[in-house]
């Protein structure tokens, strides 16, 4: 193995550690050669260096002050792949005139730096003699006297005139030789910067980033970058990893997303090759320009560094630097809780955030305005500092803390339009309630009866409750005497608010009259799934092909141990052309453990999405091609125990095959569906029905007597006949749920009141009147079968027509009755 090839070894072993070169350092070196000892000390402290960023060897040349007769030696050069330089020849003898003069002047010879292999430039050799001596054929005067170098061949010519240090400056073949700038010594390198020792390492807590050259200085030291800064389209771009390692952060590669990362401030930040931006947790930040790749240099744009960084800079154009203000100070943050202060009773909470961007320990801190218990209230101020353990304190942080007043509790209080009623008369409670933040969060009413029934006197109560837990009550008494203005019965009939509900004697319903209808139906296929209602497995519930007006309605119950979703997969059964299915109307309810309370909620948003078309949505089918649909539906998973309601209307032009399916909420629905067991039935009912949506038309004059309007008794409203589309057997719609009803009562007569009235167990659901929405019951109140019964509606003087859609809610029980009755004369 020949010279050249070990020099090549040796240096790329060394090419894994970066070059840290104080800038004022002196060299003294002795050198052994061709048996003679030569000996210098360059007292103006410019070693010439040759570097890349991971590397170094240093071979110090020799300047010759004496008379003796004297070799220059060279400087080795340093870089990956890189050759040293040449010995310079010997110089003449200076013999007994060989006396000193002028003073040492030093020349730094650098190249461009690179992370290839090549041949570094040779570092010119400094003579400084009496008298003319003869070097390579060159002749010096009696000045002192600096040889120029070329950079590219490594020989010295020595100049007949002082040289004050100049260099050729051309770039040696990738290598690099690098000479350092010490106390005021002036250097000038070949990229043309100028500058003087202290303003070129700049001051504590700043790095500075030499353009066009891969030189940072930092805290009085030179540190190297694998490549120089570079302007590319017009970008500022620098080594990410030179420029991050100063910072004191670290780098690491994540192999599966090719990105480098940087962890600060627990915050995560990503750069891609060839991407305009960059991540900072996920969310993309754009960047000037897009990071590369240079010879196994990582390269960013400069503002996009700085600017993920958090790091301020300025650009000093005429020395050709850019300035980064890196702090190592300690940095003080806190937080105060709670949010709201009050004087003299909130004890507050300071919380420390404090860091150290070198990462010492925070040893010791200091407050001002510091309160655990304010007791004026206004602004107060709190300054906090804090020490790490290199004795450096922060600048101050403060927070700015409004004191609030002492909480004043809220007064209840409320009026009543009189101080005497007859018994059933209407009272009117005015509440007059107040709070000096009006933050008043509860009110809780005691007897506050519209009417009372007994003689006597009667005290109505109330309790206020503000947003910090202050309490006030009120209560005030008035007195019932003993005429009576209304029964109870009139007196719910006349003034129970629409909503509400009241009591009555619901065992003479049945023998009301019965309205008689004309009644016609759309043809729309409705779906119900329904049974099994509680799922103990995952599995399918229920599956159907149907094509053109299609309707939904799902109640199921997770009764597993672990959580689950419901899906409804949509597959295009027509294998030679795509197929879209327009979703018009939904309506959700839950996940939650009440079956009435999802169940009511809905059918108030099925009617809510008709009039805002909320519910609206067209989804695609290529041919053969299965989607989940309804995507709401399994936006959330269900808990055990809990359920959900689902009503839906759909249209599609081509048959569609409709699954219904309870899945672990961890699988994938669409590759676990062909898998998928289809679950028995319980004693609840699935089934496929035509002609589901029911017009209901009566031109009978209703209301002047008590007259009952029946629905789903399978008696007078039968039930819909349809399939079970798993097993194919004969379905009846039990309650017909799910269809809707669209009833019109062409004439009313005045002053008739149209009430709900469940028969077949509790309700709780919603209804169209008139296109308004009505609650029954009120305050999520259900409605007890048989003797409660919640107002929906009433007629003023006139005759009116009135019309009502219905849709059971799930949950709810059936048959149920609609009761229109005539009300009393209002008295004064």
């Amino acid at each position: 193995m020949n010279f050249k090839k070990l020099t090549m070894i040796a240096v790329l072993a060394a090419s894994q550690t970066a070059l840290v070169l104080p800038a004022s350092a002196e060299t003294a070196v002795q050198v052994q050669q061709n048996a003679g000892t030569v000996q210098g000390v360059d007292n103006a402290a410019a070693s010439a260096v040759t570097n890349n960023i991971t590397s170094s060897t240093t071979n110090t040349g020799n300047s010759s002050n004496s008379g003796a007769a004297s070799t220059n030696g060279t400087t080795g050069t340093v870089g990956t792949s890189s050759t040293t330089g040449t010995t310079g020849n010997a110089g003449g003898t200076n013999g007994t005139t060989g006396t000193e003069s002028g003073t040492s002047t030093t020349t730094t010879t650098s190249g461009q730096d690179s992370t290839g292999s090549g041949t570094a430039g040779t570092t010119g050799n400094t003579s400084n003699t009496g008298q003319g001596a003869v070097q390579n054929g060159g002749t010096t005067d009696g000045t002192s006297a600096s040889g120029q170098t070329d950079g590219s061949t490594g020989n010295t010519n020595d100049g007949g005139q002082a040289a004050d240090g100049q260099n050729a400056g051309t770039q040696g073949n990738e290598g690099q030789s690098e000479g350092t700038a010490g106390g005021t010594t002036t250097t000038t390198d070949p990229q043309g910067i100028t500058a003087t020792g202290s303003s070129t390492t700049g001051q504590a807590g700043q790095l500075i980033l030499m353009m066009n050259s891969n030189k940072m200085y930092q805290d009085g030291k030179l540190y190297l970058a694998g490549q120089p800064m570079a302007v590319k389209n017009g970008v500022s771009y620098v080594a990410i990893r030179a420029m991050v390692e100063r910072v004191g952060l670290k780098l690491t590669y994540d192999a599966k997303t090719k990105e480098t990362i940087i962890i600060k401030d627990n915050n995560e930040l990503r750069f891609k090759t060839n991407s305009s931006s960059y991540r900072v947790n996920g969310v993309a930040k754009p960047m000037k320009g897009p990071a590369y790749q240079y010879k196994n240099t990582f390269m960013v744009p400069l503002t996009s560094i700085t600017q993920a960084l958090g790091i301020p800079y300025t650009v000093d154009q005429p020395g050709k630097r850019v300035i980064l203000n890196l702090s190592t100070k300690p940095v003080a943050t806190f937080s105060v809780g709670p949010t709201e202060i009050f004087a003299g009773e909130t004890t507050v909470n300071y919380i420390s955030q404090a860091t150290s961007p070198s990462g010492l320990p925070i040893v010791d801190e200091r407050w001002e305005g510091k309160e655990d218990i304010f007791q004026e209230p206004g602004l107060h101020t709190v300054t906090h500092y804090v020490q790490d353990s290199s004795g450096q304190w922060s600048d101050p942080y403060s927070i700015t803390v409004n004191v609030l007043k002492p909480n004043e509790p809220p007064v209840a209080s409320f009026t009543t339009d009189k101080e005497q009623y007859k018994m059933g008369e209407l009272i009117t409670i005015t509440d007059q309630s107040t709070d000096d933040e009006d933050a008043i969060v509860s009110r809780e009413w005691l007897n506050d009866r519209k009417a009372f029934f007994q003689p006597g006197p009667q005290t109505i109560r109330l309790k206020v409750t503000d947003k910090h837990g202050a309490i006030s009550e009120f209560q005030k008494t008035v007195v019932i005497t003993n005429e009576t203005l209304y029964t109870e019965d009139e007196f719910n009939k006349l003034f129970t608010p629409v909503g509400d509900k009241f009591t009555f004697n619901g065992g003479s319903v049945p023998s009301w009259k019965t309205a008689t209808f004309t009644t016609t139906s759309d043809p729309a296929t409705l779906i119900r799934s329904n049974s099994p209602e509680t799922v103990y497995s995952e599995g399918l519930l229920y599956q159907e092909t149907a094509l053109g007006s299609t309707r939904f309605m799902l109640h199921h119950v997770n009764a597993t141990n672990k959580n689950m979703q419901v899906y409804v997969i949509a597959t295009n059964t027509m294998l030679d052309m795509s197929n879209t299915i327009n979703i018009q109307n939904f309506g959700m309810g839950g996940p939650s453990q009440y079956a009435t309370g999802h169940g009511r909620a809905s059918v108030m948003r099925y009617f809510d999405s008709m009039t805002s078309g909320s519910g609206r949505q067209d989804i695609t089918l290529a041919p053969g091609e299965s989607k989940v649909i309804m995507t709401n539906i399994n936006n959330i998973k269900m808990k055990p125990g809990e359920g959900i309601s689902v009503l839906a209307d759909a249209f599609s032009n081509y048959p569609v095959k409709y699954s219904v399916i309870m899945l672990d909420a961890t699988k994938d629905p669409l590759q676990s569906l062909p898998f998928l067991p289809a679950l028995d039935r319980d004693v609840h009912n699935r089934g496929t029905y035509p002609n589901s949506v029911v017009n209901m038309s009566t031109d009978e004059v209703l209301g002047s007597t008590e007259t009952r309007i029946v629905l789903g008794d399978n008696n007078i409203d039968p039930n819909l006949k349809g399939l079970d589309g798993i097993y194919g057997t004969e379905a009846s719609n039990a309650g017909n749920f799910g269809v809707l009803y669209k009833i019109k009562l062409n004439h009313v007569a005045p002053n008739t009141l149209i009430t709900l009235n469940p028969r077949g167990g509790v309700y709780n659901g919603i209804f169209l009147v008139n296109g308004q929405q009505v609650q029954a019951a009120n305050n999520t109140q259900d409605v007890n079968a048989p003797n409660e019964t919640s107002v929906l509606y009433r007629t003023g003087n006139y005759e009116q027509s009135v019309e009502i859609w219905y849709t059971a809610a799930p949950g709810s029980n059936l048959p149920i009755n609609l009761l229109l009755m005539p009300m009393p004369q209002m008295k004064q």
